[in-house]
């Protein structure tokens, strides 16, 4: 595959020389990224700007991609790029989504495109020379519909998944005036003599014209091949029947045949149309109808097992209701949702679905999540403290507080605030990242489409030197030709085209039923044969909130002196740590008075300090009592303090005046099915599992020998996070690192595979990583591993049934042990396991493993 170079403009704020260190952190950031060859600065510039050159493979990392990552790591980038997402109708199967593709990719402007047989068609194009109407004006000539004008990377957020109307007129960037697009037929609309997309690929009996053509065929051969042995029966009746047969069974195999030849390209239609003309010439009418019959069959039957994964994906865009109920001045109107706009209150009642994202103003509810994060337990909802503050700039909100566009009310009426518009919403973006994942191709896949290009050529050579095989043997020339047209037949590449496509179409569809985004064939492939796990901590295998575990008490002073003590100190202090002993603190002590400190100072990385009731109160660490004065811990207490830390524990020693009081201990906490989930990932074949942490060694250890990690790397700044990222790498191949997707972005773009969890709560996450747990639950790693793994196991059968079709019936018919009705029987049958064998993991489950 060639490889690409593009050249953005990029702004660095607040740095006066773009090749400072700040420029080189953020090129060696982007430098480890799959698909990135190379990252540089060039010497020229644009509008004063400098140029950041990619080097990048197409079929690995889209431009899309390269600009976010590019913003994540302090780069504005001025866009040069842009990106369409576009759903179209008349794609009839993979191998035309091909030409589609080879097409597309020559014409000038376009920097890549990739087409998918599920009507997706994803396209990266010069700004400068193309605009969207030209592209949409080039698809009537490849005889597609455009179902949605305008769904692309920079405007689909200005629509919404469920307000898409092919005839309504759609805004259009401004770009450079195009003179090859067509005014006389706007985008969108239906031009004459089209189909209609509602019967893309039918007919005069609608989308199932194909299957009923195909049957009748197979009726007309069956009732001429017996009425064939009746005796005294003319000889015209069964040709009569035979032709009839070859009408219905040849008429979409001769229509996309000279559609493909009028392009230029030779396609397998063409070759079957040949082959079977080539029997009626040799007088062999039954076996050329039956290999009509079977091919146009084959190709109905194909189309109806894609459009159960297709249909798959596209309940996700009818997930949300069109209208919701909008609470304003005290009462209640029903309103398209496009109407609903940041701090809107709407009303949901019992049973029904909500209809934006938001947080929850009034009532109390559970709420079924499924739909969007996989749970299949309903999560208790309760409202914000705080209605009145503007949420959609929170970037943390809790579980309980938020929901979701597209889930299911409980029994109780909920009011919500609205925290995103409905073209934004989490469901929205869903919907087109599993789009987008649809056009993005396998190595499998990449590996098929090389090998087609040789193999095929290499088919016709034979086919055309087997027709001459009389000349040498001791044959007529029609026997050649049977022969020839025998072996054409067997070497069509159908199940291989197939084969691959179907399996990731069906993984991903499969994945998104349960909460789990995966962005296309290539992590789904990687995710199947990875080794190792490298996890960050906080909040991935923790809580991510600490929590106070142990409160010892010295000397002559209780547990319930020495926790009103630090309450009343840390009640002053902002550190996440100083929450923690607050809260749990007030836990334990349930209704007690807590004294007022005042006079708090921080020392930074040690401790604080504060005056109470008129004394010195300190709280901290070991190195703050080490440099206060000569009144220094004892033997023991530092003993016991290493002891708590070598546990896990952050530990704080309190000390009153000249008296030390005692120790409280806090620990980020285990989440309670790490454990379980570390076991299960062991039993499917995950032999190495690493978390990467910047807390120190001693936490680390205590954590991973806790739930069973096999490695854990402490002391690590998020630099040496991608460190650790890389010489894992070197070691193991392949690397998945799973995190939140935010603070561990960097890390998650030079692994293999990038894994956030919680992404349902995070827009970034959502668009860093190659996979996205939409739930904030560890439990689904396995599945989601499993599924991979299960995909990956497919695909190998596909191949090997595609190929191993291929091989042993291409010297079958060279020998004569196969005619051409066994070569297509065994032709398309091959087809039809292939695809039915993928939609298997529709039905997959997480004990499949």
């Amino acid at each position: 595959m060639k490889k690409l170079k593009i050249k953005l403009s990029l702004v660095l704020p607040a740095v006066p020389d773009q090749r400072d260190r700040c420029v080189q952190t953020l090129l060696s950031r982007l430098q480890g990224r799959e698909g990135l060859e190379k990252v540089h600065l060039t010497d020229e510039k644009t509008d004063g700007l400098p140029q950041l050159c990619f080097h990048y493979d197409p079929e690995v990392i889209t431009v899309e991609r390269i600009q976010r990552l590019a913003v994540q790591t302090g780069a504005s980038v001025q866009e040069k790029y842009g990106h369409l997402l576009l759903e179209v109708a008349g794609i009839r199967h993979t191998r035309h989504a091909r030409t589609i593709e080879a097409n597309l990719q020559a014409r000038k402007g376009i920097l890549q495109a990739h087409v998918s047989a599920s009507g997706m068609i994803g396209l990266e194009y010069e700004t400068a020379t193309l605009e969207e109407k030209t592209i949409h004006a080039w698809l009537p000539r490849e005889g597609l519909q455009l179902l949605d004008p305008a769904v692309s990377v920079d405007t689909y957020l200005e629509k919404t998944a469920e307000d898409l109307d092919v005839t309504r007129e759609q805004p259009l960037p401004s770009a450079v005036p195009s003179t090859e697009a067509e005014p006389d037929h706007p985008a969108g609309e239906t031009h004459q003599g089209e189909e209609d997309p509602a019967h893309a690929h039918g007919g005069v009996f609608g989308k199932n014209t194909e299957l009923i053509f195909s049957l009748v065929c197979g009726g007309m051969l069956g009732v001429g091949f017996g009425l064939s042995f009746v005796a005294g029966l003319p000889a015209w009746v069964s040709l009569s029947l035979y032709l009839g047969a070859y009408f219905f069974g040849g008429f979409f195999t001769a229509k996309e045949a000279v559609e493909t030849v009028a392009k230029g390209h030779f396609e397998i239609d063409f070759l079957m149309l040949v082959a079977a003309i080539g029997a009626a010439i040799l007088g062999e009418w039954a076996e050329g109808a039956l290999l009509l019959f079977l091919f146009s069959l084959g190709h109905a039957l194909e189309h109806y097992a894609l459009n159960k994964a297709r249909k798959s994906i596209a309940a996700l865009a009818e997930l949300a209701p069109k209208t919701a109920l909008l609470k304003k001045n005290g009462k209640t109107e029903e309103v398209g949702i496009e109407h609903l706009r940041l701090g809107d209150i709407i009303v949901v009642k019992p049973h029904s679905k909500i209809s934006a994202d938001g947080v929850v103003v009034g009532g109390q509810s559970s709420v079924n999540q499924a739909p969007i994060t996989g749970e299949s337990v309903p999560v208790d909802k309760q409202p914000v403290e705080d209605p009145d503050k503007d949420w959609s700039q929170e970037s943390e909100i809790k579980n309980e507080n938020r929901v979701f566009s597209g889930t299911i009310n409980g029994n109780n009426t909920l009011e919500i605030k609205v925290i995103k518009e409905a073209n934004d919403s989490t469901l929205s973006r869903l919907v087109k990242l599993v789009n987008e994942a649809q056009t993005q191709k396998s190595p499998t896949q990449r590996f098929t489409d090389k090998f087609e290009k040789y193999f095929v050529p290499s088919v016709l050579t034979l086919v055309v030197l087997l027709n001459l095989a009389f000349l040498v043997v001791d044959e007529t020339f029609s026997e050649s030709f049977y022969r020839a047209m025998a072996v054409l037949v067997a070497a069509s590449p159908c199940a291989l085209a197939i084969s691959t496509p179907s399996a990731v179409l069906s993984g991903v569809a499969r994945a998104a039923k349960s909460g789990v985004l995966i962005k296309g064939g290539r992590p789904l492939e990687d995710l199947g044969v990875l080794t190792a796990l490298a996890f960050d901590k906080t909040g991935t295998l923790t809580e991510g909130k600490p929590k106070l575990t142990r409160v010892i008490a010295l000397g002559e002073v209780g547990e319930e002196e020495l926790l009103k003590t630090a309450i009343a100190v840390e009640n002053l202090s902002d550190h996440p740590l100083a929450k923690a002993v607050v809260r749990d603190g007030k836990e334990r002590l349930k209704d007690a008075n807590i004294p007022q400190a005042k006079d708090l100072e921080a020392v930074l990385g040690k401790g604080i300090k504060a005056t109470l009731n008129g004394d010195k109160v300190y709280i901290g660490n070991l190195d703050l009592f080490e440099s206060l004065d000569d009144n220094k811990p004892s033997h023991d207490m530092e003993e016991k303090v290493k002891s708590l830390e070598s546990e896990g524990n952050t530990t704080m020693l309190i000390r009153q005046n000249d008296s030390y009081l005692g120790i409280i201990a806090l620990m980020d906490t285990p989440r309670a099915e790490a454990k379980n989930t570390l076991e299960r990932l062991k039993k499917i074949g995950i032999k190495r599992m690493i978390m990467l942490t910047g807390d120190n060694q001693k936490v680390a250890d205590a954590v991973a020998k806790e739930i069973g990690l096999t490695d854990a790397w402490g002391s690590l700044l998020p630099e040496e996070k991608v460190e650790a990222i890389k010489e894992l790498k070197e070691k193991e191949s392949k690397v998945a690192m799973v995190g939140d997707g935010v603070n561990d972005a960097p890390a998650m773009a030079n692994s293999t595979v990038g894994i956030a969890m919680g992404a349902a709560g995070s827009d970034v996450a959502l668009e860093t990583a190659d996979i996205a747990l939409m739930a904030d639950k560890l439990e689904t790693l396995p599945f989601a591993i499993g599924l991979s793994r299960k995909s990956k196991g497919i695909i190998k059968q596909n191949l090997w049934i595609s190929l191993g079709v291929v091989a042993l019936l291409i010297p079958a018919t060279i020998f004569g042990f196969a005619t051409i009705g066994i070569a297509v029987l065994i032709h398309e049958g091959s087809t039809l396991v292939v695809v039915f064998n993928a939609l298997r993991l529709l039905a997959y489950k997480q004990y499949d493993n």
